[in-house]
């Protein structure tokens, strides 16, 4: 039962400065290029968890993840290549950052930063095990490094910081991804996005299914303020 309360009881509410100070470091991160193309790692490996959990629960085979350095990813999967779970499958990864963003926000406005620290280490360790590449291995252990380092060494107020810092980037940073995707596709480049996919598997245009992962994601990013600010 300790236990039970240390993990997933109330931590105390943050001061509203540090929501709103760490609101506009996670806008700063994803708006500079020069350190979104780091910190974008990160959105990939959730993004691609994605596609790995919810392949998993719509009965698909998962065969591996692949994180590369020009921050692209590819989730493998063994089934069929049609029907209602192929399309869930590739409709998860540019929602994800968002939706777990958005369940962030419910656990910090609730003051559970313990129990969204447990869910990062959850995700990490369940991508780390399906990681079929040397880069992938490294920037998910990078990416636990820091976890670790905020949980052990780190005081309360440091994780409330870092509970809110990346419960707004991956908010934030989960609409910069659709927006790219939009521009590349209008110069031709993605003829294989998730969106494609998607378009293809349902025989709708692909342009509509950008637009729904932007509409979604931004969605989150209202609601979810609404909770951590109001």
């Amino acid at each position: 039962m300790q236990l039970w309360d240390n993990l997933f009881g109330s931590q105390g509410a943050a001061p509203e400065p540090v929501i709103l100070v760490t609101a506009a470091v996670a806008l700063v991160v994803v708006a500079v290029s020069g350190v979104w193309r780091l910190a974008r790692n990160v959105i990939t490996i959730v993004h691609e968890a994605g596609h790995a959990l919810v392949a998993v629960l719509v009965g698909r085979r998962l065969s591996g993840i692949r994180l590369h350095s020009d921050t692209s990813g590819l989730t493998l999967t063994r089934g069929k290549p049609y029907g209602p779970g192929m399309v869930c499958t590739a409709l998860a990864g540019y929602l994800a950052p968002s939706l777990l963003g958005l369940g962030f926000a419910r656990l910090v406005g609730a003051e559970r930063v313990t129990a969204l620290l447990v869910v990062c280490a959850v995700l990490l360790l369940g991508v780390l095990a399906m990681v079929r590449n040397a880069y992938g291995i490294f920037s998910v252990l990078v990416s636990g490094a820091v976890l670790v380092g905020v949980s052990y060494a780190g005081s309360v107020h440091v994780q409330a910081v870092f509970a809110h810092l990346i419960t707004w980037f991956l908010l934030v940073g989960g609409i910069r991804p659709v927006g790219e995707l939009a521009r590349k596709r209008r110069h031709g480049q993605a003829p294989h996005s998730d969106a494609d996919q998607v378009a293809r598997l349902t025989g709708t245009p692909g342009w509509f299914w950008v637009g729904v992962f932007g509409l979604i994601n931004i969605g989150a990013l209202v609601l979810a303020a609404g909770w951590l600010v109001g």
